[in-house]
């Protein structure tokens, strides 16, 4: 007789080691058609990119002109760092071998980046955030890449974009990687949210979280406070209520993506509300925001400008900007009612104005 053989307990860890980036994108497909073997094959540059970047920060200390700023200032009026500029060389080389991308946007570069060897062929665009929480660099902490990938639909270089002005429902995938204690990256195709740690033993990716979602409710509360007096009365209102509550903790790095991922892991709400100098706010739209968006929906959470859907707002340029309220779903509903009792307030007091 003869014994039927039966994987042991380390042959089912093995093959959790064995599932790598590119491989879980084909699997979440169960394809191996064109846009399948596309999705998979970009996937897996984003990922070269992030071991590219990963390798490089640490190493900063050593590294002769990594660390510290330009002296230039990019097209949003910031502040360049060395390591913004060399993530995003990393994003365009490694993509200029892609064959896939026809074109790059990012917050580094005022138009996009056109590939005309590849425009032929490929048909996607990456937009990207090179380095988000750049100011964190210097110090050592966590930092991110955020990334958004959409089907070029306009002409191969028609340099307004126009085509990318459309909103978030048009992502074919989006994700983040986290650059830490480990590197992490999290990406959505549509089909849940998931999550990779980057095995140096291996220079792979490999997966350690599957259909991530996010807590309905959480404590954690994340915003910049020394902002409280440019907020309007009704961020001031929600963040007088959570002080006077028991049961909220504020977590705030300065970095969007360490941020988001902890409230995608443990639940709560991250906000960036508009200022009364600034009310559009400070993110922009098509490579932070909506990404992230996209990923929290994926995820069971809410994506929110505080008065709209993020996902619907439709970009009138290619750095357009948003307030972001995003997070657990109870938590984005309640920091939306805030808004919209002080907007029912104002307007009752406007009608008893009025003669």
């Amino acid at each position: 007789m003869v014994d039927t053989y039966q994987p042991s307990d380390a042959a089912h860890v093995l093959d959790r080691d064995c599932t790598t980036l590119s491989r879980h994108v084909l699997q979440q497909l169960q394809s191996f058609s064109a846009e399948a073997q596309d999705l998979s094959a970009l996937m897996n540059r984003i990922a070269l990119a992030g071991k590219l970047i990963a390798r490089r920060l640490t190493r900063a200390g050593l590294v002769e002109d990594a660390l510290g700023f330009t002296g230039r200032t990019n097209v949003q009026g910031e502040s360049v760092k060395k390591m913004d500029i060399y993530a995003n060389d990393v994003f365009i080389s490694v993509f200029k071998q892609s064959g896939l991308v026809c074109r790059l946007a990012s917050e580094e570069m005022e138009d996009p980046y056109y590939i005309p060897e590849n425009c032929p062929i490929g048909r996607y665009t990456l937009l990207y955030d090179p380095i988000d929480g750049s100011s964190n660099v210097d110090i050592n902490l966590n930092i991110g890449s955020i990334f958004s990938i959409r089907r070029q639909q306009g002409d191969d270089l028609d340099q307004k974009a126009t085509d990318l002005l459309q909103d978030g429902h048009q992502q074919l995938a989006a994700g983040y990687i986290l650059y830490g204690p480990s590197t992490v990256l999290v990406y959505s195709i549509g089909r849940g949210v998931h999550s990779f740690t980057l095995d140096p033993s291996l220079g792979e990716f490999i997966l350690s979280r599957e259909n991530i979602q996010v807590p309905a409710h959480g404590a954690n509360y994340s915003v910049n406070e020394g902002n409280f007096w440019q907020w309007d009365d009704s961020i001031r209102d929600y963040i007088r209520y959570v002080h006077r509550h028991d049961g909220y903790s504020a977590r705030y790095s300065g970095a969007l993506v360490g941020d988001f991922h902890r409230i995608l892991m443990q639940g709560g709400v991250f906000l960036y509300p508009g200022t009364r100098k600034r009310p559009e706010g400070k993110l922009r739209l098509l490579y932070e925001t909506a990404p992230l968006a996209f990923l929290i929906e994926q995820a069971g959470g809410q994506a929110s400008t505080g008065t709209q859907r993020l996902l619907d707002v439709v970009p009138s340029e290619l750095h357009h900007r948003t307030p972001l309220v995003i997070g657990s779903p109870e938590d984005v509903a309640l920091v939306e009612s805030f808004i919209q009792e002080r907007r029912r307030q104002e307007q009752e007091s406007l009608t008893a104005s009025q003669p």
